[in-house]
């Protein structure tokens, strides 16, 4: 296993990392992700650690806190062999104060998460998502005082823009608090707009990428071919996609599968395999979260480390998977002397 830092932390994660969205299936939509419980729970977790992967990612609303306290219980008596990740923000009940990034809700549900994780310590808390309605000095001066306190080691961001990664940075260095040092995106082969500031961002201000759902909930794992309908165990059929259809037209999925397939006859990979390697090789990236219904899924996503697309084969996946830029991202691009995107080969 590979492992890289953490954006400008002193903190190394294994590039790959377990997502837990998977456990416990508590309501419609997360059943569609799974219903894997303790004791499939705790197997997974032994083949990960097995294979050097010792972070796994959950949060409070996979399924209201069953995927935490799964995980807690999955880990118990080995708390100290493993780096857990997780995140508030997002509803966790029908009061007003029950979402947000406010002090009340934070300290509340970082509480909580605790007590669930059977941990004494967080060390990567995530914002799930901007909260316009809370002053950002409320949010990270809460945060720091959780670090300061030794209950979240390091902090992180999910599912934010430019302008809100970069205010939070530029609040956090001007009072001296504790900083973001990882986002946590939705990034694919099939989504590259991540790529048009993000990245950029995450590279001057040493930000880590945590990518989300890199097989595009499933549309880059091998079961979707053109002129096939969707398979009826998939996510997307079931209702349990957190990516909008709208996000992927059909041609440019069909496009990216075919670059795919001659990729995969190249190498022998498969084509889920070459997604999640293709992503190890982008700037800035520098964990996957993998999720798996059954071990051998998981089992097939490890298997995405240890070898790497030659440059090649990676220019042929950006060019069938390249996509029109939105203003003023393709009038930077125009101007090639003055554009400082990262270099991608």
């Amino acid at each position: 296993m590979e492992y890289r830092q953490l954006g400008g932390s002193g903190l190394r994660i294994p590039v790959l990392s377990f997502g837990t969205a998977t456990f416990g299936g508590g309501n419609e939509f997360f059943k569609a992700w799974g219903s894997t419980q303790v004791a499939e729970a705790a197997r997974m977790i032994d083949l990960c650690l097995e294979a050097g992967v010792n972070l796994f990612d959950t949060a409070n609303v996979y399924s209201r806190g069953m995927s935490e306290e799964i995980l807690g219980q999955a880990i118990k008596g080995r708390q100290d062999k493993v780096l857990i990740s997780t995140k508030a923000t997002f509803p966790m009940g029908d009061g007003v104060n029950d979402f947000g990034s406010s002090r009340h809700h934070l300290i509340q549900q970082c509480e909580a998460s605790l007590r669930r994780l059977g941990t004494d310590h967080i060390d990567i808390y995530h914002m799930h998502g901007f909260d316009a309605n809370t002053p950002v000095e409320e949010t990270l001066n809460t945060l720091n005082t959780l670090v300061q306190s030794g209950k979240v080691r390091y902090i992180a961001c999910s599912n934010f823009s430019g302008w809100h990664l970069m205010k939070s940075l530029s609040v956090s260095e001007r009072f001296g608090w504790a900083r973001y040092v990882g986002h946590q995106a939705y990034y694919s082969l099939l989504t590259r707009d991540f790529e048009w500031e993000l990245m950029s961002l995450g590279v001057d201000q040493k930000v880590g990428t945590l990518v989300w759902s890199p097989l595009a909930s499933g549309l880059l794992s091998g079961k979707y071919r053109r002129h096939q309908p969707v398979p009826k165990e998939a996510r997307i059929a079931q209702g349990g996609s957190p990516v909008p259809a709208h996000a992927t037209p059909d041609e440019v999925l069909y496009k990216v599968l075919d670059a795919l397939d001659e990729v995969a006859a190249e190498t022998g990979k498969s084509v889920a395999q070459i997604s999640l390697n293709w992503l190890l090789q982008r700037p800035t990236v520098c964990n996957i979260i993998i999720g798996a219904r059954t071990e051998e899924q998981l089992k097939q996503n490890l298997a995405a480390v240890g070898w790497n697309l030659t440059t090649d084969q990676v220019k042929k996946l950006d060019d069938a998977s390249a996509m029109p830029t939105a203003y003023p991202y393709w009038h930077q691009r125009d101007h090639a002397m003055l554009n400082a995107a990262p270099a991608l080969y």
